[in-house]
């Protein structure tokens, strides 16, 4: 699944702070870590990863978003006990519940990302293409390599080959 356009993301309610959608994040490298309250690896491992991963960057540079992605026991993990969930846990990121699909237990956004479960993470680099998608527990040195590689990545600039050959440029100085 790495390497094309992340989609946005399908969400019915926000936590903590709404994220606008992730085209707005451009330039920022995305974390997305997807979980659910009742899943023992997202507790014990997935939900205290994503947390440090959060206080060891600087927002402006990584951003981590959590999404509640519930495919069963639908009853029992609502927005309330959501919300106490994220208090007891101390989540300081966004964290967004997954939009219910119509026709199926498997929510919007998990569908979209093709996920296989939770936990599942998903690194999305400076222009919004998903770069890594991993699901179960991930280790944290593999975690910390793959974000360091997407930030020490150059931020793109819009231009092309063909903007720059209008260019003069001589020893001293280029003039547009």
């Amino acid at each position: 699944m790495p390497h094309h356009q992340a989609p946005e993301l399908r969400v019915s309610q926000w936590f903590n702070q709404p994220v606008p959608s992730l085209a707005s994040l451009r330039g920022r490298v995305v974390l997305l870590h997807a979980f659910q309250m009742l899943c023992p690896g997202c507790v014990s491992h997935g939900i205290p990863q994503a947390v440090a991963v959060s206080r060891n960057f600087a927002p402006a540079e990584l951003l981590v978003i959590g999404l509640h992605t519930v495919f069963e026991h639908h009853a029992v993990m609502g927005a309330d006990v959501l919300q106490v969930f994220l208090h007891e846990y101390r989540i300081p990121f966004s964290v967004g519940i997954d939009q219910v699909a119509d026709s199926s237990p498997i929510p919007l956004t998990m569908q979209a990302y093709a996920m296989q479960g939770t936990p599942t993470f998903v690194l999305i680099d400076r222009q919004g293409v998903i770069r890594m998608q991993h699901f179960g527990v991930m280790d944290d040195l593999q975690l910390g390599v793959a974000i360091g590689r997407l930030l020490a990545e150059p931020i793109a600039v819009d231009k092309t080959v063909e903007d720059f050959e209008s260019l003069k440029c001589d020893a001293e100085k280029c003039q547009i």
